[in-house]
């Protein structure tokens, strides 16, 4: 297939623990503080529904990603799964939209983080962003098993602030009134749906960090599902506990303006600081694995083969996620949170859909789930990604239009070379 089984192996350090934190991390975090808003601004009353819609699409994206990573453990994700089922070509399209999409993500984590650390805003929240990727670039760049043990101290943080809101506001008194879907629309609601699987994207980092697992073929699938079952049960309880006080669509911090309108200010600053380990925790997941994808591609000649490049002592990725702090923050200078989550959203989906293609073909020996669950993920993938914010989308589509042309033009002129 490829030049992989020439470079040099990353460690298998990870067990089901350490790989379920991880993919808990990368969901759990700065999109349940942060992608109310947006949401419900285009889904309206029809918030709950975009919400379970997310959930179905993420279950069967998952259940391709789980199927496909018991076969396929190496580093790399749906770029490795596409390139052995489909072609080299497919898998460059989807490691491409992978590092785009969760690099915008990286973003986005950041700015949610300075947002709720630093109220006053300004320049002085954007050099707080740049310090945070700073930061954890260090630790992911001192090896993984340094990025588990965060994540799970940062997710049981996050977990228990998360517990606290859900109390609270269901505590509260009366419920308002919620308008019976007047204000919903199909468009609204798909559109909310594929802003709120931002959140839900978080269990490719399992699949990705598949080089780095024990016992893959056993610890892959079982750490995906859980993860994902967790991160539906806590944005559910969230969600119903967040419209039962407030309309997220009015505060850009839902859960702390919720927090505070059901009379229980005192928590508010316990909420900012949930959000804040919440922020840095999907960070940090999500750094590792765009690590590894880039490692997996540079490994093809994908990228710049010098990213393939393995630490000796620390056995990670580190020219690869050296490069990735330098984009991300780069990015956190210049872009806005909505922008990048819509942007994310948009690379993300394509990614899955190229997952579930490649499911789609796996033998009967390999499969764990019925080819139904794959032909849902695609069609979810692809209609979510249509009704996204026309700007996001259109940037992203033109990005990976620009890689694919690069790559022909590359590849046109090894083969003159060649010849």
């Amino acid at each position: 297939m490829s030049t992989s089984q020439a470079q040099p192996g990353l460690a298998r350090r990870l067990g089901l623990s350490d790989a379920v934190a991880i993919g808990v991390g990368s969901m759990v975090g700065a999109g349940v503080f942060a992608v109310w808003q947006p949401a419900a601004e285009a889904a309206g009353s029809g918030l709950l529904i975009g919400l379970a819609i997310a959930a179905v699409v993420a279950y069967c994206n998952a259940a391709s990603s789980a199927q496909l990573a018991a076969v396929y453990p190496v580093a790399g994700g749906t770029y490795v799964y596409g390139r052995e089922r489909l072609g080299e070509w497919w898998g460059f399209a989807a490691g491409w939209c992978f590092v785009i999409g969760k690099t915008a993500s990286c973003a986005a984590m950041a700015l949610t983080f300075a947002t709720y650390a630093v109220p006053a805003g300004g320049w002085a929240r954007r050099l707080v962003a740049l310090l945070a990727v700073a930061g954890l670039a260090a630790v992911n760049y001192r090896g993984v098993t340094r990025t588990a043990k965060l994540t799970k101290i940062l997710v049981t943080c996050t977990l228990a602030v998360l517990a606290l809101v859900v109390v609270l506001l269901g505590t509260s008194g009366p419920a308002r009134a919620v308008p019976v879907l007047a204000d919903v629309s199909v468009h609204g609601v798909l559109q909310a749906a594929g802003l709120l699987f931002f959140a839900f994207a978080g269990y490719a980092r399992i699949a990705t960090m598949g080089e780095e697992v024990r016992d893959p073929a056993r610890t892959i699938p079982r750490a995906i599902i859980i993860a994902l079952a967790i991160a539906v049960v806590v944005y559910l309880l969230v969600g119903v506990a967040l419209l039962r006080v407030i309309d997220p669509a009015g505060s850009t911090a839902p859960l702390a303006a919720a927090v505070a309108a059901a009379g229980s200010a005192w928590a508010v600053p316990v909420v900012r600081a949930g959000a804040v380990l919440a922020s840095l925790g999907a960070l940090l997941a999500l750094i590792a694995g765009i690590g590894r994808t880039s490692l997996a591609m540079a490994r093809n000649h994908d990228l710049p083969g010098w990213l393939a490049a393995v630490h000796p002592r620390y056995q990670v990725p580190h020219r690869a996620e050296v490069v990735l702090a330098a984009v991300v923050g780069i990015l956190v200078l210049s872009t806005d949170l909505r922008g990048a989550i819509g942007f994310s959203s948009f690379g993300v989906l394509l990614y899955y859909a190229i997952a579930n293609i490649s499911a789609f073909t796996q033998p009967a020996d390999q499969r764990r789930w019925p080819r139904a669950l794959n032909v849902v993920g695609l069609l979810g993938c692809v209609v979510l990604a249509v009704t996204l914010p026309w700007r996001s989308a259109a940037a992203a589509a033109v990005l990976l239009g620009l890689a694919l042309l690069v790559r022909k033009l590359r590849k046109g002129r090894g083969e003159s070379a060649r010849s």
